[in-house]
């Protein structure tokens, strides 16, 4: 049966926002803590706004429109290697084996962000959440530094397939996180639907990030008076 092909938004405004803004600071956390000395300021604040930008994802995962939801791309390991035999079709948003990857380069920077709460350099930097326990600042602040490379490893990978798609299967990934849209093909009388993107859904994910933004720079305050939280 013939099919057609339709272009459909698959990425809401939010998902590129976060994913954009992910990125710098991902970058800009790791120039940062390469530069020291007072850059780490900056390192501190990047890795805060990577916390709340992570707690948004979880929770747009969950409520967020069609290709957001993690319900939607995550499937079994029997679904991945369907896909990769190409035994199985797909046609918008992560497929099932990228999906492990995406999942997997979220929780660890996901990890990245929390144990960055407690981690300090000994010197002029601590995260808001060091001064609960030292032994835990110090075992965290050692994870910390560890997943540093696990993070450029999955980075590595998430950019070499992004590549891999374009060259090999002339597949644009990059595109539809910029613009929102992307040409699917679509059986006749069998309508590829594609996600909710409204100024109503926008609204509810700004209101969303206003709320983990307020929770986040409430955990800045947590750290006693005369603390070194920096």
């Amino acid at each position: 049966m013939a099919t057609n092909t339709v272009r459909i938004r698959v990425w809401d405004l939010p998902t590129r926002l976060f994913h954009w803004v992910l990125v710098c600071c991902v970058i800009g956390s790791y120039i940062t803590v390469k530069l020291g000395g007072l850059w780490m300021d900056w390192h501190v604040w990047l890795g805060l706004v990577t916390l709340g930008l992570m707690a948004f994802r979880l929770v747009w995962g969950l409520v967020g429109p069609r290709y957001a939801r993690f319900s939607q791309f995550l499937r079994g390991p029997a679904a991945a290697w369907r896909y990769l035999r190409g035994q199985s079709a797909h046609l918008a948003g992560h497929n099932p084996l990228g999906a492990y990857s995406v999942m997997a380069l979220l929780l660890s920077i996901g990890f990245q962000a929390v144990s960055g709460l407690f981690a300090n350099d000994d010197v002029l930097t601590s995260g808001p959440l060091a001064y609960l326990s030292d032994e835990w600042s110090s075992t965290l602040t050692g994870l910390h530094k560890l997943n540093e490379w696990v993070m450029i490893a999955l980075i590595a990978l998430h950019v070499a397939a992004i590549l891999w798609y374009r060259l090999k299967r002339h597949q644009d990934l990059l595109g539809p996180m910029i613009h929102g849209d992307a040409e699917v093909a679509a059986e006749p009388g069998a309508p590829v639907q594609g996600a909710q993107d409204t100024w109503l859904v926008r609204l509810g994910a700004a209101a969303l990030a206003a709320a983990i933004a307020a929770g986040v720079w409430w955990l800045t305050t947590l750290a006693p008076a005369g603390g070194a939280f920096y």
